[in-house]
């Protein structure tokens, strides 16, 4: 089981965490000395299964969680900011707070990935017979030299993590489908191994950062006296669904959070 409590995952809060640093370059290091055998390989699967690849590797772009989670936070802010009754309001901003962690926690590792390849420059798989497997034209604007770190790894594993921090149940459905996108990125010849073990990498550090950082500012998450970080409670909501179910809800309660 994972520790979704913890500071930074996989012991890295720990003493020894040089050991799982180490651990992850070895696994790198390893990745890129089969980057071209496993690439052929899994992009001779058969028809059918990269056909499926195809209909679950969109899932790792970052569009189709930034767009929604961006409107309804600025949704519930808006609306938060005209009601005077204090526990609706309360609820409204937990709620946009929620929304505005799912943006960040998302989006923040996808924009590092996105300025890292850009600088890096790696070309993709199709372009090993002319420059090899480390072919690099750092560039802004040429994808097909953006292999590394794969973007739509980053931002499946950073959604795998901040769903998991926000449900824990959820977690490892989440992480699977990461899981399958990043290996449809590879079957489909866009990307080397390495590619999306970095962009794992860098998406599950992004969102422990960035949860870091709400926790320290008490936004959604507190970090409890063992230096645990755990999510605060709606209590708001909460309060709200006991009073609808009395049938009061409607009623203002002034100074009631």
């Amino acid at each position: 089981m994972v520790d979704l409590t913890s500071r930074w995952p996989l012991g890295l809060a720990e003493k020894r965490w040089w050991v799982v640093a180490l651990a992850a370059g070895l696994a790198l290091a390893v990745a890129f000395v089969l980057d071209r055998q496993v690439s052929v390989w899994a992009q001779a699967w058969p028809d059918p299964v990269r056909v499926a690849l195809e209909q679950i590797t969109p899932y790792g772009e970052s569009d189709w969680i930034l767009y929604p989670s961006a409107v309804l936070y600025l949704l519930t802010a808006a609306v938060a900011l005209f009601v005077r009754w204090k526990l609706m309001r309360t609820m409204l901003w937990q709620f946009a707070t929620l929304y505005a962690f799912f943006f960040v926690g998302v989006g923040l590792p996808s924009l590092v990935s996105t300025l890292i390849k850009r600088l890096i420059g790696r070309g993709r798989p199709d372009h090993f017979d002319a420059f090899g497997a480390f072919g690099f034209q750092p560039n802004w604007l040429d994808w097909t030299f953006q292999s590394f770190p794969s973007g739509h790894a980053t931002t499946a594993f950073a959604l795998a993590v901040v769903v998991g921090f926000v449900s824990t149940r959820w977690f490892y459905p989440a992480l699977a489908l990461a899981t399958v996108i990043a290996i449809s990125r590879v079957a489909l010849g866009v990307h080397y191994p390495s590619d999306v073990i970095a962009g794992a990498i860098l998406g599950l550090l992004g969102a422990y950062a960035v949860r870091l950082v709400f926790a320290q500012r008490g936004w959604m998450f507190r970090i409890d006296p063992a230096g645990r970080i755990v999510t605060r409670p709606m209590s708001s909501l909460k309060r709200y669904l006991q009073l609808k179910q009395r049938g009061t809800a409607r009623a203002p309660l002034p100074d009631r959070p």
